[in-house]
């Protein structure tokens, strides 16, 4: 009888230490896991500019590897690896998330970017930096922000005083900009004539006939990539 009450007694001191083992270890993860949501929090940050609002690692932020779809991206001497809008230099055997200098090019844009317009040229933004398509190079390059970027920046094409453009061809908002973009920089060197600066850059006698010159001339180009102008 004695064996007996002695061997339910270890069983159930068994039992406790069982049950207080993973009470702990719950305890322990929860703890884990209020740690990592705040090491998260600190790692990362929400890019709300222009509405964007997308989170990325913070600058500094140093891993181990990089993504497997990183692109990489020569400079001069340096390499720098791409991938969703988040750039990495390599740091001894790891890797550090930095902010890419201007002039780096790039054949895909960020996965989640906003297109922001300037004086009627489109940019695409994503976690602080901006990047403009060169058809010379057929790539984006990381650009600095237009001067008066705080005032002038919108997200909404901007409407044209002549011009009606409605794409034919299905085109998707990112073909929209960047043919609106290259037909502009044509009908600007066609027409000598700049919408995007005070007074289209001529002499005040010059605007109205300049400005014709430069719609016809924008129309023409958009009308040849498939667009309807009126």
């Amino acid at each position: 009888m004695t064996s007996r009450v002695s061997r339910v007694r270890v069983g159930t001191v068994a039992l406790l230490a069982v049950s207080l083992g993973m009470v702990a270890g719950v305890a322990q993860a929860q703890r884990h896991d209020r740690g990592d949501q705040r090491r998260d929090h600190f790692e990362q940050h929400m890019d709300a500019r222009y509405a964007h609002n997308h989170y990325y690692p913070s600058r500094g932020y140093v891993v181990g590897a990089v993504p497997r779809e990183s692109i990489v991206v020569n400079h001069y001497h340096d390499h720098y690896y791409y991938s969703g809008g988040v750039w990495y230099a390599p740091r001894g055997p790891r890797f550090v998330v930095v902010t890419p200098p201007f002039g780096l090019f790039v054949p895909v844009l960020p996965p989640f970017y906003t297109t922001v317009w300037f004086g009627g040229v489109p940019y695409y933004y994503a976690n602080d930096s901006y990047y403009v398509w060169r058809q010379s190079q057929q790539q984006y390059e990381v650009v600095a922000p237009p001067d008066g970027s705080g005032t002038s920046a919108s997200t909404q094409a901007p409407a044209s005083d002549d011009l009606f453009i409605y794409p034919k061809n299905g085109q998707t908002d990112e073909q929209q900009s960047k043919d609106r973009y290259e037909c502009h920089s044509w009908a600007k060197s066609q027409s000598g004539f700049d919408p995007t600066v005070s007074g289209g850059g001529v002499p005040a006698e010059q605007a109205g006939s300049k400005r014709a010159d430069y719609n016809r001339a924008i129309g023409a180009c958009l009308e040849g990539r498939g667009y309807t102008v009126k």
